[in-house]
């Protein structure tokens, strides 16, 4: 049996690949990236040392997929990042690549409501559209629902208070959600991709139930920092993005922005929150995985150097990290 883990330089696809090696022998493995010349040396030296095949494959080029996933049996795919019509069609370009390579499975990285009419985030018309084609394609598959990113609110969120004098600025108000950790999506996929999911079947990845506001207050306890907690409605949300120069859409021009989010994805995910609708709470991080999802409380301490340095725009994290 060979896998595929597509993003392997991205933040998700690298803990699915990490995971993977700890599974499975290297020669087992097919780490694709859309430009292999971005990935670490050093990590590329580990990989081929473990046996891995490393492939570019760019979901924009249907002929280099068919070629970087000849000989694999399972696959894991990671969404893309532009929001539009594009990333439709990359992930179909995904979908018939891996079908023409005989690849025999596939698991999909879909966000959380995607298969729920009532839910109008940004960025679902792509992967309710996804879905659609993956179910339809014929392949055995598997998806995993992911809801919105707890690193998110302790990264994006801090940095953006302290460029704003420490101002924690949302539309969430006091609604609660079951935000995910990556480490705890990374190994759902990990045991997804090796075959511990009931077959095309799609999961809800959720981890501890908390709101925002409780997030900023647990960093306001052991950061010494008074992070200021302030609810807006959508109109003045818009507003106060645009004042910082955060796109309207993920094709907008992002020289200013201090995160590579849009703010139709941003306002719309927040505002679910105060909805109500990501608080849905799942077991299937414990079903798949046999551990429990991750407390927020314990990965304050891995992300508090983001208040004690100050950044404050998420291209300098990499110079801290």
């Amino acid at each position: 049996m060979r896998y595929i883990v597509t993003g392997a330089d991205g933040q998700l696809g690298g803990r699915v690949a990490a995971n993977m090696l700890k599974e499975v022998s290297g020669d087992q493995l097919i780490f694709t990236c859309p430009d292999k010349s971005r990935l670490r040396p050093e990590r590329v030296k580990v990989w081929e040392e473990k046996g891995v095949t490393i492939k570019e494959a760019n979901y924009d080029n249907k002929d280099q997929m068919i070629e970087a996933f000849k000989g694999g049996d399972r696959i894991y795919f990671v969404s893309g990042v532009i929001i539009g019509p594009e990333r439709v069609q990359q992930h179909k370009n995904v979908i018939d690549a891996a079908i023409t390579a005989g690849v025999e499975h596939i698991t999909y990285t879909s966000f959380f409501g995607a298969n729920r009419p009532e839910y109008k985030q940004y960025v679902l018309p792509d992967h309710t559209a996804t879905e659609e084609y993956l179910t339809n394609s014929g392949v055995d598959y598997n998806i995993m629902r992911n809801n919105l990113y707890l690193e998110n609110y302790l990264l994006n969120s801090v940095m953006m208070a302290n460029l704003d004098n420490k101002r924690w600025v949302t539309t969430a108000g006091d609604g609660k959600a079951t935000f995910i950790a990556k480490d705890d999506s990374g190994r759902v996929a990990t045991a997804l991709l090796l075959g511990k999911g009931e077959k095309n079947t799609g999961y809800d990845v959720t981890g501890q139930l908390i709101s925002e506001h409780e997030i900023c207050n647990m960093i306001n306890e052991i950061s010494d920092i008074n992070y200021e907690y302030i609810t807006m409605n959508e109109e003045e949300y818009y507003d106060y993005l645009d004042s910082i120069y955060i796109p309207r859409t993920s094709h907008g021009n992002y020289s200013k922005s201090p995160v590579p989010w849009c703010a139709n994805d941003m306002v719309t995910n927040e505002s679910s929150i105060r909805d109500g609708l990501m608080a849905i709470e799942t077991d299937t991080v414990f079903k798949l995985t046999g551990k429990e999802p991750v407390n927020p409380r314990d990965l304050l301490e891995k992300y508090s150097f983001v208040w004690k340095e100050n950044i404050t725009t998420y291209w300098d994290l990499g110079k801290v990290q």
